[in-house]
Parts: C-alpha cells; structure tokens; sequence
C-alpha cells in the first residue's frame, strides 16, 4: 500500500507538471475526430502521447556537471571571494604557476576584468612586482615594496604579496596580492615639502634685507644720520613684509583646520559688499580706481561667517584694484535673492591673466608676475585663503581672464 501510494503521489505530480500539454493533446485528439479520423486510432495516440509525457515529467534528465575549471576553481573560493569584494583594496589572487585565479571588485574597477586562468604577467606589467610574487612563491615568505603608476592617471600603491593556505586539509597554497593606495598621503607630503621651502625662501629675503642693513648701521654708517633714516625706513618695511607673511601663514592655518565645520550664520551679502567696498576707498582713491557697486534691490542671504566672508571680498577687490588699476574700474556685481542661488563677481579691466597662470593662481606663493606681486606688497598667500574660505562655505571661485581686457573672479555659493 505505502509503495502504491508513492506511485499515485508521483503520478499525480507528473499529471500536474504536464497539464497544459495533456490539455492541448486532448483538444488536438478531438479535433482530429471531429474531422473524421478513427476514433480508436486517435484514442490510441493520444494515450501513447500521454505517458510519453508523463514519463518525461517523471523521470527528468539530470543535470550535466559543468566542466569548466574556472568555475570548480571558484567554488572552493565562493567565501574568500565575497570577503575580498566587501574590502576597497584592490586584490588578487595568485596561484603557485602565476595564473589569476581571482580578483575582488575593487581590483576589477582599478585595473579592469582580468578572466580567471590568466597569467600574471599578461596583465600586470611591472618587473617589480612580478620579481617580488615569484620570491614570495618560492620562499614562503611576505613582502612588500612602493609602485608607482603613471597611466591611466599618476597612482602610488603599497603593493604586497603573502602567502595563504586555503582551503580543507589539504589545504592549498595561494598567493594573496593587495594594492593600498597612498596617492593622497604622498601628495600631501609633497605639498607639505614644497610649502616649507617656498615659506622658508619668502622668509630668507627680508631677514637677509634686515641683516644687511643691521651690519651697514653697525659698521660703515654708523654715524651717517641720513643713512640711519634711509635704513631704518628699508628696515621696517622688510619687517612688516614678514609680519603680514606670518599673519597669512596662521590664516591659512587656522582655515584648513575648520574647513570640514560649514558655518551657519546668515549673511545678508548687500552690506557686506558695501562695507567692503568703504575699507577699501582710500587705497582705492590712491590708485586711481573707482569701485563700482551693482547690488539687487532685496536682500541675498548666504549661510557663511561675516569676518571670513568680508576676508574674501576685501582681498578679491583689493587685488582688483593694485593689479587692474590701469583699466581705472573695478566693478562688484551681486547677483541672487528669491530662491536663486548668490553670486558674487568682481571685474577688473586690467591686462589680464595668462591662460596657462589661471589654474594655478590659488597655490600657496604661486605668483603669475614676482616682481609686481612684491612691488605691491603681495605675500602670494591671499588667494590661498580665499579657496580655503570658500571651501568652508561650500562655495566655488571661478576665474575668468582674457589678455588685454582684465578678469573676472566669480565667488559662487
């Protein structure tokens, strides 16, 4: 009885499974004896067509296992390899004949599909890391060593190769290969190097400029009255160079420190400007230059710090007016208010800026002209502050400058 029922449970499985083709065969057999063909002979094939189709619901083909070795490779790995790709560092996995046999999804994003089975060396084209994964494979024993990379863009990698047992006993020896990027870290020492030497040069010549003149006021003019005055004019004017460098060197720092905290005050921009626009009218009526305010009739209001934002002003119209005095203008445009986002833009009508200086007018001590910039009493620090500003305000600096007609700095918020 229990072997009976097991039959009819599989029969009925089978007659469930195949229920749309019995129908369909039932509806066909009809039809054929409605059109006139024996009935026995549709009678008997149609019962022929029904156990064939229950047999072949009953007793189905078993699947054929795959032979592909990638495949089997992976599924020793099926853990491991979802363990890697929830890592950011790119990885692959080596085996003892140098073939790939798997890579993380980091490794597939930095340097493309690399197919299980592939050598090595067909994708990996530095002799330095291929020298240091065939030592590591014949010895036993980890290492590591910096890699630079210049195409598709300059990377610098901290690439290391250990050895893995992996797998059940037997376990089977692999080779772990890891990629950590220290792009970011090598070019912050790089700009840290390069800030220390350009502050030390800056510093150097006024304290030379002040040594001298000590050594001339101690020695030969030492009872010169006119060479004492003359001096001590030189004198203090090299210390004042160095205390406006020092005071720009601690902004800078101070801003890089709080350049993650955006500020929360509203500014409203329109008095700012105006204010801004007041400091600077005499050294303005010095130079000739009229400072021309374009305001909005409401009101523009920002999410900002006040003395930050009045910095950023004072300096973009200061420069405005000593560098683009010739053109005898330098005109403020606020544009914004009513849900539009503000904008700032300062013109001067100057002689412009070369195209190839624009990028990198914002490099602490960058100066497009040296001698203009010291003649004017620059320390090569000011823009720097004003990026580092706007960075903290969430707010971008656009420069536009054609040669011979002057230059636009947008301040967008």
């Amino acid at each position: 009885m229990e072997k009976a029922a097991i039959i009819w449970t599989q029969l009925k499985a089978s007659v469930g499974a195949q229920k749309w083709a019995i129908a369909l065969s039932a509806i066909v057999a009809i039809g054929l004896g409605l059109a006139g063909i024996s009935v026995p002979a549709v009678l008997l094939f149609w019962l022929v067509w029904l156990v064939a189709l229950v047999n072949r619901a009953a007793d189905p083909r078993p699947p054929v296992p795959s032979s592909n070795p990638s495949a089997m490779e992976h599924a020793g790995l099926g853990p491991l390899a979802a363990a890697f790709d929830a890592l950011d560092t790119p990885i692959l996995v080596v085996a003892a004949d140098e073939t790939v046999i798997l890579q993380n999804q980091a490794a597939e994003k930095a340097f493309g599909t690399i197919p299980p089975n592939t050598d090595l060396a067909a994708r990996v084209r530095s002799p330095g890391i291929l020298d240091m994964v065939r030592e590591t494979i014949v010895t036993g024993k980890a290492n590591q060593f910096e890699h630079s990379e210049r195409f598709p863009s300059e990377a610098v990698y901290i690439v290391r190769v250990a050895p893995a047992d992996i797998g059940a006993p037997p376990a089977r020896r692999l080779f772990v290969l890891s990629y950590r990027d220290i792009s970011q870290a090598r070019r912050i020492d790089r700009m840290r190097s390069d800030f220390v030497a350009n502050a030390s040069h800056e510093l150097r010549t006024p304290l030379a400029s002040l040594r001298g003149f000590i050594e001339t006021l101690q020695g030969p003019a030492r009872n010169d009255a006119k060479a004492h005055e003359k001096f001590l004019a030189i004198m203090h004017e090299q210390a004042t160079r160095m205390s406006r460098l020092v005071d720009d060197l601690l902004s800078l720092s101070r801003f890089e420190l709080k350049s993650h905290i955006a500020p929360d005050e509203a500014i409203d921009l329109a008095p700012l400007l105006g204010h801004v626009r007041d400091t600077l009218q005499p050294l303005a009526k010095d130079l000739n230059v009229e400072i021309v305010l374009d305001l909005p009739v409401g009101s523009v209001i920002v999410q900002g710090d006040r003395d930050e934002l009045t910095e950023v002003f004072e300096n973009l119209i200061e420069n405005a007016c000593k560098y683009g005095q010739d053109g005898r203008k330098v005109e403020v445009t606020l544009l914004g208010g009513g849900g539009m986002p503000a904008e700032v833009a300062v013109r001067d009508h100057g002689p412009g800026i070369p195209a190839e200086h624009v990028p990198r007018i914002t490099e602490r001590f960058y100066r497009v002209n040296v001698e203009a910039s010291r003649s004017k009493k620059g320390t090569g620090l000011g823009l720097a502050i004003v990026k580092h500003i706007l960075t903290r305000h969430r707010a971008r600096l656009i420069v536009q400058s054609e040669l011979g007609k002057g230059t636009v700095f947008t301040v967008r918020f």
